[in-house]
């Protein structure tokens, strides 16, 4: 593996945004509490260990700066302060050293927003947990990093064996100088100039293609308008979407994979069908709690769709676009969540909801800074979603750090302006590990939706029992019964048990 390059980076609009939504409290960071297994190294150690895979990830070295006049989106220049020992932190839990006391401090690190004049980075050291593990909490802003190129940059940072060869950097680094205001000012004219010519050059390539040009501009189209039509049915109205604060808590709780797959190769879905529907019962059960009438009450959550594409994984930034997955709240009866949910995401799929948000992150690359601004607050606006919903596929093969073996990573997400839940799902090494991040004041009970999200898979693998049981040994495994179309609160029919074996 080579070291990646250090250019200097103009941020994409999608990573733009997430600058442009932050404030005292609403942070765009997101993160992972990784627990592993064994004796901690030393701070010592540990310091050293990330400083030799430094030269993989430029950006962790990089800064932002900001043209003039507000002449274009900032960029990602190296930071000749660059110093570890302010990224890397050192601390332990108290006595008696558990997850109780480990969420506590994960709260209130994720409380704090990072220092926009130095690398938008974090990582702390936690000793003293129980059962002799030890954890590492890292935190980066979410404008240099998505879900998916933060696997990639976790494989960089990880060992895939225990005994892994240390790896020495083959010159110091050294920053390049800090571009100044007057370049600064003439890239951003420069690319205010170029970005329309650019447009013309690949239309021009288009056009040179007409039936494939045909093709593209009638799905671009189709997908737009699906997004115009999302952006008319608003999110309802529930104590989920209330003024947050800076403050924040945290939780976690872990399943089987397996179970995950049993579940939808039974019901003939996906796995992130079956998480979607436990997010539907957890929340239904907390409204509920909440005194809150469920009854027609159908809930929206933004659910981020990598468009990374293969050639591009590993890079930092942005990749992404959003659906509107529905939440099926008003349905009592959990695989009935599990088939409306199903149904929904496929026909969200081939609606192309997802390519027309694409199109629409495209072309915000080539709109002004105050544009880009107004559409950033219509991207997390209480309008279109109640909560983030992200699923982000991890390895299934164990990490190592030194040597100790990651046990268990629980992703963070971030907390959009009155939004006072999300839910981050990560898959690894056999394992579905769920974090919940919710406003300190506003989920005082976010327990409760960790303890529901247990209690609607058990529910789901209930039903997965009673229908393995129900089917005759002559059939193949994984084979249910059709059940009657289900009814969302629109009257329309959701969609019937599909057969097993959907991916």
């Amino acid at each position: 593996m080579e070291p990646a390059s250090h250019e200097i980076d103009r941020l994409t609009a999608i990573d733009a945004q997430f600058l442009t939504n932050e404030s005292e409290s609403s942070h765009m960071h997101i993160g992972a509490v990784m627990i592993f297994e064994g004796d901690p190294p030393t701070y010592d150690e540990l310091k050293a260990h990330i400083a030799s895979r430094l030269d993989f990830v430029p950006r962790y070295r990089q800064r932002l700066v900001y043209p003039p006049y507000g002449t274009g989106r900032p960029l990602w220049a190296d930071d000749p302060d660059f110093n570890l020992n302010y990224h890397l932190r050192h601390t332990a839990l108290p006595k008696p050293g558990g997850e109780r006391e480990l969420k506590i401090l994960a709260s209130r690190l994720f409380s704090q927003a990072l220092d926009r004049s130095k690398p938008l980075w974090e990582m702390f050291l936690v000793e003293e947990l129980e059962g002799d593990r030890f954890a590492i909490i890292i935190k980066s802003h979410h404008a240099m990093i998505d879900g998916i190129s933060g696997v990639d940059i976790g494989t960089v940072i990880f060992d895939v064996t225990p005994d892994a060869e240390p790896i020495v950097p083959k010159e110091e680094w050294k920053p390049e100088p800090l571009p100044s205001n007057m370049s600064l000012l003439e890239r951003g004219a420069r690319e205010l100039a170029t970005e329309p010519v650019k447009l013309g050059e690949r239309a021009v390539h288009a056009l040179r293609k007409p039936s494939t040009l045909a093709s593209k501009v009638g799905e671009s189209a189709e997908g737009l308008a699906e997004v115009a039509r999302a952006l008319a049915d608003s999110a309802p109205d529930v104590p989920l979407n209330v003024p947050i604060g800076p403050h924040r808590r945290i939780t976690w709780t872990s399943a089987s994979l397996d179970e995950f797959k049993r579940i939808k190769d039974v019901f003939g879905t996906t796995v992130n069908d079956v998480v979607l529907a436990i997010a539907a019962g957890s929340i239904r059960k907390w409204l509920i709690k909440r005194g809150v009438d469920t009854d027609g009450l159908e809930l929206r959550a933004m659910v981020p769709v990598s468009v990374r594409s293969d050639d591009e994984r590993g890079q930092l930034g942005n990749k992404l676009a959003t659906m509107r997955a529905p939440l099926p709240v008003y349905e009592s009866d959990p695989v009935g969540r599990l088939e409306i949910v199903s149904a929904a995401m496929d026909g969200l799929k081939q609606s192309k909801q997802a390519l027309g948000a694409e199109v629409i992150a495209r072309l915000n690359d080539f709109a002004p800074p105050t544009l880009l601004a107004q559409a950033a607050r219509l991207t997390f606006s209480t309008r279109l979603f109640n909560l983030l919903v992200t699923n982000v596929p991890g390895p299934q093969i164990p990490l190592y750090v030194l040597g100790r073996k990651l046990s268990k990573p629980y992703p963070v997400a971030f907390l959009a302006k009155n939004h006072g839940l999300a839910v981050g799902v990560m898959s690894y090494a056999g394992q579905v590990n769920i974090g919940l991040i919710g406003d300190f004041d506003a989920m005082p009970d976010i327990g409760q939706i960790r303890r529901g999200l247990n209690e609607s898979l058990s529910e789901l693998a209930e039903a997965a029992d009673e229908v393995e049981s129900s089917i005759a040994p002559e059939k193949p495994k994984g084979a249910a019964k059709k059940s009657p179309a289900r009814k969302s609160p629109n009257g329309k029919a959701s969609g019937t048990r599909k057969p097993a074996g959907k991916s």
